[in-house]
């Protein structure tokens, strides 16, 4: 045995370091005040000093990194078929192989432990803000959800659309703006008050829509990632969302809040449109599984422009339902859950509590 050790020695230690770091980092997260010091003066301030490195450049670094890793990985699978073809020790090469892939993706799995699931269990937005979820009646779910669709109309007239009556607003002003969205919430929540970079639009978007994603926040450049191949009126609120996590929000449901009031209350007539539409989505979808007649007198209301942006983007998601895109929601929902996320995916729902809370005061 310990000849065999010996043999791989660098590989297996490789792996019980990735395994001790994993032990050390789930044994502390429950200790709140020290993943709070992590999160805000260690790890957030290291992310966004790589990101104003990062974005030097208009090109996604993080698009560059999984190429990459995809070329990597497929010269390391066709070096070790070589090595399976030519060697008689197939067993020894077949070990090795197995080892180093699962070291490696581990060690991936450890540095996003640790870059970014410590601020799953760190102070969140609701802590931070006092503004915390609540449970709502239908009728109080009925009544913000029409307050939404109300304003949603409004700002439907205030956008540019094409010939057909599609949401139509130039893209490159669209990101112009991202680094002013915030704004107006820096008076009530000066925590997120933050020097922005606009985001980065990703150049195989299509890729991210086959696998159900349109953005992500890669926390080892620290940059804010866009899918710019989906249809384009959830595109501001989906920046938003973005770049709320580089706040240091990890939370979905908290980041979505986040872009749809930040959207909401821009001065972009843009990010207004798509900020009440993003969140009468949210609060249509609850509402219509509460009550579906409430539902559909406040689906009335709504101008032809909006129906003909909701079934666009409908239409557009239908296109790549399927096993690719279901397994790709399965590991990120996975990793969700392994961070607390006790509800996955799921949890990107309760976004309509919050709503709730903020909005009801208002009306």
């Amino acid at each position: 045995m310990k000849e065999f050790y010996l043999r791989y020695r660098g590989l297996h230690r490789w792996l019980l370091a990735v395994l001790a770091s994993l032990t050390l980092l789930f044994s502390l997260r429950d200790h709140h005040e020290l993943m709070n010091w992590l999160s805000d003066r260690v790890i957030m301030p290291f992310e966004r000093a790589v990101a104003s490195v990062c974005y030097l450049t208009t090109v996604s670094v993080a698009e560059v990194c999984y190429l990459a890793a995809v070329a990597v990985s497929i010269l390391y699978l066709a070096h070790t078929v070589r090595r399976l073809v030519q060697e008689e020790q197939r067993g020894a090469v077949v070990y090795r192989f197995a080892l180093t892939v699962i070291a490696v993706i581990l060690t991936v799995y450890a540095a996003l432990c640790l870059l970014w699931g410590v601020n799953y269990h760190a102070d969140g937005f609701q802590e931070k803000s006092g503004v915390y979820a609540r449970e709502s009646t239908v009728e109080e779910l009925e009544q913000v959800t029409a307050y939404f669709a109300e304003n949603l109309a409004i700002a439907a007239d205030k956008v540019e659309r094409d010939a057909d009556g599609a949401f139509a607003e130039p893209e490159a002003e669209i990101f112009a703006y991202s680094t002013q969205v915030y704004d107006p919430l820096y008076e009530d929540f000066p925590f997120l008050r933050l020097q922005d970079h606009v985001p980065k639009a990703v150049s195989l978007s299509r890729v991210m829509s086959r696998l159900d994603f349109t953005g992500f926040y890669f926390p080892f450049t620290g940059e804010a990632n866009v899918n710019v191949d989906c249809p384009q009126s959830f595109l501001p609120a989906t920046i938003a969302h973005e770049m709320a996590h580089q706040r240091g929000i990890a939370s979905e449901q908290e980041c979505n809040f986040l872009a749809i009031v930040a959207s909401a209350d821009s001065h972009s007539a843009a990010y207004r449109y798509s900020g009440w539409l993003m969140g009468y989505v949210y609060l249509g979808n609850a509402l219509y599984h509460a009550d579906q007649d409430k539902w559909q007198a406040i689906r009335d209301t709504l101008p032809d422009t909006v129906r003909l942006d909701l079934y666009q983007n409908n239409a557009y998601w239908a296109l790549f339902e399927g096993a690719v895109n279901d397994a790709a929601q399965s590991v990120y929902d996975s990793f969700l859950k392994s961070q607390g996320e006790d509800r996955g995916i799921q949890s990107y729902g309760t976004v309509v509590d919050l709503l709730m809370t903020y909005y009801l005061p208002q009306i």
